[in-house]
């Protein structure tokens, strides 16, 4: 997979990283893909060959909706990246997605970690963030054969309380 470049970045994933290159490559498709255990079923992210649950190595990977909500958040103040200081203050969220909510255990979920962006690929304001809000994935092309998931609000009613940390 060839080093592309985002906000001054160079993202580069090693062809020797097998997990995260399928990952990119699926993504490029603009399908948000998860790793799936042919034994238990169950999901996981990051990916990875083995079942955190049952040890399997066996897997397939699977697309899911990309729908969920903010399960939490931080909004940057400062960059340590200099392509990033425009943005800043900027969201970050953990999504947590609807599929697999409550397995393998009631306390547990697929979560993703990524920015929080209008649908033109701009930062969310930061007084529009907030824990419960419901968010879908989209897809950010970087270059021909690169394309970050990235997460934007939608009008879907809210999980549970919708709170912010106090600030």
């Amino acid at each position: 997979m060839p080093t592309v470049e985002y906000r001054g970045m160079n993202l580069v994933v090693p062809e020797n990283d097998s997990e995260w290159r399928e990952y990119f490559t699926l993504a490029r498709g603009h399908r948000l893909m998860l790793r799936a255990c042919r034994q238990c079923q169950l999901m996981r992210y990051p990916p990875s060959h083995g079942c955190p649950w049952c040890g399997t190595l066996e897997w397939t990977w699977q697309e899911v909706s990309g729908r969920g909500h903010i399960y939490s958040y931080e909004i940057v103040a400062h960059a340590i990246q200099p392509g990033l200081k425009e943005w800043t203050p900027y969201p970050v969220v953990l999504v947590e997605l609807d599929e697999q909510r409550g397995a393998p255990t009631e306390h547990e979920a697929i979560r993703l970690i990524a920015n929080l962006l209008t649908p033109d690929f701009r930062p969310e304001k930061e007084d529009n963030v907030a824990i419960g809000k419901r968010v879908r994935v989209i897809f950010q092309d970087v270059s021909d054969n690169f394309a970050l998931p990235q997460f934007t609000l939608t009008d879907e009613p809210p999980v549970g309380r919708v709170w912010r940390f106090p600030g």
